[in-house]
């Protein structure tokens, strides 16, 4: 209806997927790299996590492009099946004859003689299983009875299951501790940051044939706050504001009328609260560490994780009061305050440390990022049963070792990649001036730091300006393809934190 109006060929928001739309970001990308390396030659179990909408769909389709050409693909989109019905799925995705009302062993066996037959003829094959948080146990376990066929080198059958996070606590039940363990790469897919949301909205206008933005920045800030940066959410907000819009006859969609679409789409309550962490999130998260497992150890009901089981359980805290929460909030930083040797914190421990000339910076993604960073922060963890605990990431290397009530654990990296929520907290000094990321063409003592800043790690000449030019940019690039952070060539506090850390700054690191 709109299209016309804003000089658009086709509708770009269409929740339809269209791979003519596809856009991969930095995530998406990391998630496909995943999935990938996942299924490399020793095979097993690969897992895509991540909430609906977050574009899961997205990665799978572009994995099923790169598959090469040897590969035989099976592919279950209705999860809801008993043992028999998935073993007869996968005969009939793969062209296995079976006979009429089949036992599970003549099943197998079909399979088993089809996978041995593939491998010598130099082909691999691979189950996908979408929406898999809804397999039954005992269908998990005849999938990892599958896996069992393998020869001296390698699985005959790799398997890719995706869902949603339930996914995540499914697989850890007690009885299902041998498909884990067989998982061989795994990823949790997080909404887009607001700079991915941006670019999300243009490459979809882009290909619907406009390239002037029709978004404004305090819209795009909407959008992302109400949408939490869900693709799909995003598609249906930007459709219902491109039609706002167009019913006023204007040019662009402002602040006002993102936030009445949010109100059309996600219904008033909802709007009136956008998805967004507020700034008290600090305090709030880890009051709740105070509360629950960081004082206490709920994987060990259970089998305990080899490394964490070492540690003292200690008794498990009153539930958080208001009378409480001071205590419960100081007590959980206390690890990331003694690591940089500041005093105690007495109310808002951000507010504290504010004080003393530091920052919190609230980081959300996968936990390689932030220990790209180089310094002690907080995580959100998850336990084994689901529930939320809280740890002090102290040292990175070989292991992680993290500090918990009951004493310091070491843990792998694999364990990380099971139990990181994507939310952290990290201490930093911000730099003279700073405000906000800087950006091509900021000016200021800020940019002129940053020239001799970068001077300094980079060991080149420094430009002598105060002025975020091309060349500055460029820099940023270098120093981020360094240190391992995403090369978008802007200052923001991700990449002064590591620079802070490059320069020999005072303070712990990992």
């Amino acid at each position: 209806m709109y299209e016309s109006f804003f000089g658009l060929v086709e509708n770009p928001f269409s929740i339809a997927p269209n791979p003519h739309f596809l856009y991969m970001s930095e995530r998406h990308r990391e998630a496909l790299a995943h999935l990938k390396f996942g299924l490399r030659d020793t095979g097993g179990f690969v897992l895509l996590t991540g909430e609906v909408g977050t574009g899961k769909t997205t990665v799978s389709r572009r994995l099923l492009k790169e598959l090469p050409d040897d590969t035989d693909l099976a592919f279950v989109l209705n999860p809801m099946l008993t043992e028999s019905e998935l073993l007869a799925t996968l005969c009939d995705e793969l062209k296995i004859s079976y006979p009429q009302n089949p036992t599970l062993k003549q099943l197998t066996d079909a399979i088993r003689q089809f996978l041995l037959e593939n491998f010598e003829r130099g082909r691999q094959t691979v189950l996908m299983v979408d929406e898999a948080q809804h397999l039954q146990v005992s269908v998990l376990e005849q999938l990892r009875l599958l896996t069992n066929l393998e020869t001296d080198t390698q699985k005959l059958l790799k398997i890719i299951l995706i869902g949603q996070p339930e996914l995540n606590y499914l697989l850890r039940r007690q009885e299902l501790r041998q498909l884990s363990q067989r998982i061989t790469a795994r990823y949790h897919l997080l909404p887009l940051g607001r700079k991915d949301c941006a670019q999300y909205v243009l490459h979809r206008l882009r290909i619907a044939g406009r390239e002037k933005p029709l978004f404004t920045g305090a819209a795009i800030k909407r959008l992302h706050q109400h949408s939490g940066g869900i693709p799909r959410l995003i598609n249906l907000l930007c459709d219902r504001a491109l039609m706002g819009a167009y019913g006023n006859q204007q040019q662009k969609v402002d602040a006002n009328i993102m936030n009445q679409a949010a109100r059309e789409v996600v219904g008033k309550e909802q709007a009136a609260k956008p998805r967004r962490l507020p700034s008290w999130w600090p305090w709030a998260f880890v009051a709740l560490a105070g509360a629950g497992a960081m004082a206490a150890y709920p994987w060990l009901n259970g089998q305990p994780s080899a490394p964490l089981a070492k540690a003292k359980a200690a008794p498990v805290a009153a539930k958080v009061t208001p009378g409480s929460r001071d205590r419960v909030s100081l007590a959980a930083f206390d690890a990331l305050f003694t690591a940089w040797n500041m005093p105690d914190a007495e109310g808002d421990p951000c507010a504290q440390a504010e004080r003393l000339g530091f920052s919190c910076l609230n980081q959300q993604g996968p936990w390689r990022e932030l220990v790209a960073l180089g310094r002690p922060a907080v995580l959100e963890l998850l336990d084994d049963n689901g529930e939320r605990f809280f740890a002090t990431l102290l040292k990175a290397g070989q292991d992680y070792q993290l500090a918990l009530s009951g004493g310091k654990v070491n843990v792998s990296s694999h364990w990380l990649d099971l139990h990181f929520r994507g939310n952290a907290v990290v201490l930093w000094r911000p730099p003279p001036h700073f405000d906000e990321a800087l950006t091509p063409g900021s000016q200021g003592p800020l940019v002129d730091w940053l020239d001799g800043a970068l001077s300094q790690v980079l060991k080149d000449k420094a430009e002598n300006t105060n002025r975020y030019d091309s060349t500055l940019q460029e820099r940023v690039r270098s120093f981020q393809r360094r240190y391992g952070l995403k090369a978008d060539g802007l200052a923001g506090e991700n990449t002064l934190v590591r620079l802070n850390r490059a320069l020999g700054a005072p303070g712990p690191v990992l």
